[in-house]
């Protein structure tokens, strides 16, 4: 039997917890969710279902949140390339205003809405070609090779003139630590694996600084 985006992913995969977090849950397959056969049929079989976990870049901003609320509390956000929508959710727990997600695959975009009901809170999906007029974004695990690296610089740098940017990466090789100002680390779980990753915590300038660690 086919099953839709959001049928799959509540009859298939698992709500639970996250260690990290353990406030927030998200739906997170198992080995026997049949991830990889669903994408397949449904033609994203070349497509990484980057959704489905969380991500350190994501994890280590849902930390920072936890312990540094006042950066989002009554502001509005982006979450910027959302995916599971683990940032937006941290946001909203932090007591953010109003939460844009930017997420381009609509299987993802499924379970961001569903992660955003199972936890009580609201996200937004923005989907006009320009950024909204926010507060703040938070972009977590936006610089993962030097093509996305490309694509994403710019524009976040851009829109860092105008608004704080706040990015979660676990020190990947393409990250831009020219742009960026150091702010927090944290050791968290990547991609759902159970060892810890140093992950930091920095905000982006529209200009070098070349300060960062």
């Amino acid at each position: 039997m086919n099953l839709s985006p959001e049928e799959f992913i509540r009859r298939r995969l698992t709500l639970a917890p996250l260690p990290f977090r353990p406030y927030i849950s998200l739906y997170r397959p198992t080995p026997q969710s049949g991830l990889i056969a669903f994408l397949a049929q449904n033609g994203r079989a070349d497509d990484p279902p980057y959704w489905a976990y969380a991500w350190a870049g994501g994890a280590v901003l849902a930390r920072y949140l936890e312990d540094h609320p006042e950066t989002v509390a009554g502001r509005t956000v982006l979450d910027f390339g959302a995916g599971s929508g683990l940032v937006g959710i941290a946001a909203a727990r932090a007591g953010a205003a109003k939460i844009w997600a930017i997420e381009p695959d609509p299987i993802a975009l499924t379970a961001m809405m569903l992660n955003a009901e199972a936890n009580g809170v609201s996200l937004s999906p923005w989907t006009e070609p320009d950024l909204p007029e926010v507060d703040i974004i938070l972009a977590g695990d936006v610089f993962y090779d030097a093509a996305v690296t490309r694509n994403t610089l710019p524009l976040l740098t851009a829109a860092a003139a105008e608004s704080q940017v706040i990015v979660g990466d676990p020190f990947r090789r393409d990250l831009p630590l020219d742009r960026l100002e150091f702010l927090a680390e944290y050791a968290v779980p990547d991609m759902g694996g159970a060892a810890p990753v140093r992950a930091g915590v920095f905000a982006l300038h529209p200009t070098h600084i070349g300060n960062a660690p």
